[in-house]
């Protein structure tokens, strides 16, 4: 077996529990902190997520390319299979395992870490079509930014820009960008500021991988070789010898 999976899978599971663990602590702070105030908590909660996503970004970057999300895996082995680059199907399967127990076992050591029960499912209700739309939005974004900078030669931006995306996207789209299926799922384990009800959750997945095929049919117009380039997503990974 190649070790370097695992070690990879690993980052991509302690990356997406600790952004979780940065969406769901700073958003049960942002309530503690700000309770009369929702705008504030949005923007306490946003201001964090956004950092966050950034640091770790630059910390698991050069290890599993800091995908923490399944669109952005599953759109990076798609778009370089013909170019024989990125993921591949066992690369994927093991990420996508690794991003949705990570983002799991974040929510509930952000739970745990302020005093809370480790789950409680959130009671927290998110759907209708505009969310939905909102999540298609935020996903097809996300992954188009992600990509364009490694096409562009300019992945080395990627936790500035990814962040401020983020960030900025928690108040251009009413489903406050979720974009993210692993993350989406973690935060139903969890009935904070940041939680989403389990049974709103089959919507924001279908809507975020709805998302992921937009970037796939945008990138093939604008950046038609991007393929090419998906070893660099989001941050150059490890060289080929050591995979």
């Amino acid at each position: 077996m190649n070790l370097a999976l695992p070690r990879r899978a690993a980052a991509e599971f302690a990356g997406t529990a600790l952004l979780v663990a940065a969406v769901v602590g700073s958003g049960i702070a942002a309530a503690r902190l700000s309770p009369d105030d929702v705008g504030l908590q949005l923007l306490e909660n946003a201001i964090a997520t956004a950092l966050a996503l950034g640091a770790l970004i630059l910390t698991f970057g050069p290890v599993s390319g800091a995908h923490f999300n399944p669109v952005v895996s599953a759109v990076d082995w798609w778009l370089g299979r013909r170019a024989g680059t990125g993921l591949a199907a066992r690369d994927l399967a093991a990420y996508t395992a690794a991003q949705v127990t990570g983002a799991i076992a974040g929510a509930i050591l952000a739970d745990l870490m302020f005093g809370l029960p480790a789950v409680t499912w959130s009671g927290t209700a998110r759907t209708g079509g505009n969310l939905w739309l909102a999540e298609v939005v935020a996903t097809a974004g996300l992954v188009v930014l992600i990509f364009a900078l490694a096409r562009s030669g300019r992945s080395a931006a990627a936790p500035a820009a990814v962040g401020a995306y983020i960030g900025a996207a928690y108040w251009f789209t009413s489903s406050t960008s979720f974009a993210n299926p692993a993350v989406t799922i973690g935060r139903a384990f969890t009935d904070t500021f940041a939680g989403i009800m389990p049974t709103s959750v089959p919507g924001f997945v279908a809507a975020q991988l709805a998302g992921g095929l937009v970037a796939v049919a945008a990138l093939a117009l604008w950046y038609p070789d991007s393929g090419e380039a998906a070893d660099a997503v989001v941050v150059p990974q490890l060289g080929e010898e050591n995979r």
